[in-house]
């Protein structure tokens, strides 16, 4: 059954991802509707992004600076509320107790009924030319593990719960961005201006804008074929019960 957005419609929604421009790729579209509609939206970004630059003239603390302000432009622009950023090194994000932790923190201080994350299962998609970047993976898997069990269980971290004074939180829908697998679809239609917005607000992200939005305009026409509208965008929606 194909789902879009006017069945489907957060109360609040967390976008978890490694990097800044991450989710503006994979769900801005959805998050602009969503917003539009009455959600508060947020996202976390894992990693400083410091690397991914060409211009040898840029310092990654330079560059660290750039994302998050671009990052910041790009969600206002969207309708999110606020922007966790997390200090993780760009490249080198692992799956660790201590980053499950942290995006424990942030589930329990948001307390979104919905997070959206990476799928750790996509390695690479042959028909597109595409390697999944090793932080998307750990991103997606540390995400996985947090909405469950970690942020359900009071047990789990008991410091948070003890000492900074936050209450168990249970999320019970997550979207997965996968480019291959889809079981729910977001009709973007009325939203794809702000989807290619967000995007041109990553500048130093992109030497080729034009290129970059046809590209995306084009996967978005693909997948509303689907899902029977004009634009959409997917994810692997798993409700969770446990």
């Amino acid at each position: 059954m194909v789902s879009t957005v006017k069945s489907f419609t957060p109360k609040r929604v967390l976008g978890i991802a490694a990097h800044p421009d991450d989710l503006d790729f994979g769900v801005s579209g959805s998050m602009a509707a969503w917003s539009a509609a009455g959600t508060d939206c947020y996202y976390l970004v894992l990693t400083n992004g410091n690397k991914g630059t060409a211009d040898t003239s840029l310092s990654p603390e330079q560059l660290t600076k750039i994302r998050r302000k671009e990052q910041r432009v790009a969600a206002k622009l969207l309708g999110v509320k606020d922007v966790f950023f997390l200090d993780y090194e760009d490249g080198g994000l692992e799956v660790t107790m201590g980053l499950k932790k942290d995006i424990v923190r942030v589930i329990r201080t948001v307390k979104p009924d919905t997070v959206i994350a990476m799928d750790p299962s996509m390695l690479y998609a042959v028909e597109r030319g595409f390697i999944n970047h090793p932080d998307h993976r750990a991103s997606g898997q540390a995400a996985l593990d947090a909405v469950y069990p970690l942020a359900r269980d009071h047990l789990s971290f008991p410091d948070l719960f003890t000492e900074e004074k936050l209450a168990p939180h249970k999320v019970t829908t997550l979207l997965l961005i996968n480019f291959e697998k889809h079981n729910f679809y977001v009709d973007i239609t009325a939203t794809l201006d702000k989807k290619l917005a967000a995007l041109a607000a990553h500048k130093s992200q992109m030497p080729d804008l034009a290129g970059t939005q046809t590209m995306m305009k084009n996967i978005g026409r693909e997948l509303g074929r689907v899902a029977d509208c004009e634009y959409a965008e997917a994810f692997f929606r798993i409700d969770v019960t446990g």
